[in-house]
């Protein structure tokens, strides 16, 4: 663990460096350095607070009907949203949630960490999912403030290289009160690692509780593609962009009007996508250039941020990427909550579990290659096919979530 102090301090003057050239090519404004450092403007109204810290727009928006349970549960409490992304603090402060605010997380150095504890008058921690950082948990634990961790997840990689670094793995876990794992599996992990039995809460995957959020203004495709003629690839990454191209053109010889949403996971790599739809003959309106899609159109290339609902509310089925390559797979919840049709490939590590269920209660397609992605596609498309995916997916994604079970472990800590 004092080595780790020592790197991540040596560290510590390249961040800054890094951040302001950041800030000097323009990805991040004149206050993201001193949120940063733990120095933000202080609260217009003070008082206790809980602080609560995920990610980016993916972990902050799964939690999002947790914290509204939270703020009505413990009215008493502020709240203190951070992230890692400027994209995920500007969407929490949408929000509009009173008696709250939003800003970048402070770098895992103690002395930011503890600045950051007193200015807000923070009362407890409360991490989403996996954002395990041993300064922020030691500052927490040295307040005597409760560390919580909620929809926590852990891999067997990860797990494997926790052991490795058996010093940090261990205080950092000494740290934590209360921990609800996601899955089965990650919570044998977290006690394999150290984690006493006595502070494992009742599992809870936040993303089974993710409720669509309202869009502001129109759906870009509303009137102009049918729901029941589009397809959404969704969170693609290198290596499965020329399956999904080569299954849709497959898709297109049985079923002409078939239109396809392309959002990759990563927009920047939107030049390359674009080249192989135009390659393939395909028309294509490309979203970050603000082409214009009309009934002609036959393909979205949606390289954008935070324009994922709009996707999902306008396509009836959706290949969920990162799961034919070797990625792990994302999630289901989010395509599976705007009742989407699902399809998946093999590479399901990130939630196995979850995708176990999906099969065995018949609430997703695998598929392997362009071929079986056609005739999914084909499948999942057909309107009664369709309804049957989006019901056993449902009830298969909302199984065995014990909110009032972790409520009852939290009151203690937080009450």
């Amino acid at each position: 663990m004092l080595l780790y102090q020592v790197l991540i301090t040596l560290a510590a003057p390249v961040l800054v460096l890094a951040l302001l050239i950041r800030r000097w090519r323009g990805r991040e404004d004149s206050g993201a350095l001193r949120e940063r450092l733990g120095a933000a403007s202080r609260p217009t109204d003070p008082g206790p607070t809980l602080w609560i810290h995920g990610a980016s727009n993916g972990e902050l928006n799964s939690a999002r009907v947790f914290i509204d349970k939270l703020r009505a549960r413990y009215p008493k409490y502020r709240l203190l949203i951070t992230c890692n992304t400027v994209t995920a603090r500007d969407m929490a402060r949408g929000w509009g949630l009173p008696q709250t605010r939003a800003q970048l997380a402070p770098l895992d150095l103690r002395w930011v960490a503890r600045r950051l504890i007193r200015a807000n008058d923070i009362r407890a921690l409360i991490i989403i999912e996996n954002e395990f950082w041993p300064n922020r948990f030691l500052a927490a634990a040295e307040a005597a403030l409760p560390v919580i961790v909620l929809g926590a997840r852990i891999s067997r990689r990860s797990a494997a290289r926790w052991e490795k670094l058996s010093v940090i793995s261990r205080i950092v876990l000494e740290s934590v009160r209360l921990l609800s794992a996601q899955d089965g599996d990650s919570q044998d992990r977290f006690v394999a690692l150290g984690l006493p039995n006595a502070r494992v809460a009742p599992r809870l995957n936040l993303k089974a509780l993710y409720d669509p959020p309202e869009v502001a203004g129109p759906n870009p495709l509303a009137g102009i593609w049918p729901r029941e003629a589009t397809w959404l690839a969704a969170s693609t990454h290198n290596g499965e962009d020329e399956i999904i191209i080569a299954a849709h053109l497959a898709a297109l010889v049985a079923k002409p009007e078939l239109r396809l949403i392309l959002a990759p996971r990563h927009p920047d790599r939107g030049d390359r996508i674009a080249r192989l739809l135009q390659d393939a003959g395909l028309r294509v309106a490309r979203r970050s250039v603000g082409a214009s899609i009309d009934a002609e159109t036959q393909v979205l290339l949606a390289d954008t941020m935070g324009e994922m609902p709009n996707w999902y509310s306008a396509a009836r089925a959706c290949f969920i990427g990162g799961s034919l390559a070797p990625r792990g797979g994302h999630t289901p919840y989010e395509p599976a909550a705007h009742d989407c049709a699902l399809l998946h490939g093999p590479h399901l590590e990130n939630f196995a579990r979850i995708y176990s269920r999906l099969q065995q209660e018949d609430g997703a397609l695998l598929v392997r290659d362009a071929g079986e992605l056609q005739a999914g596609i084909i499948a999942a498309m057909e309107p009664a096919r369709a309804a049957e995916l989006c019901h056993n997916a449902r009830r298969a994604l909302t199984s065995e979530q014990d909110v009032d079970g972790l409520f009852s472990r939290l009151d203690p800590l937080l009450r």
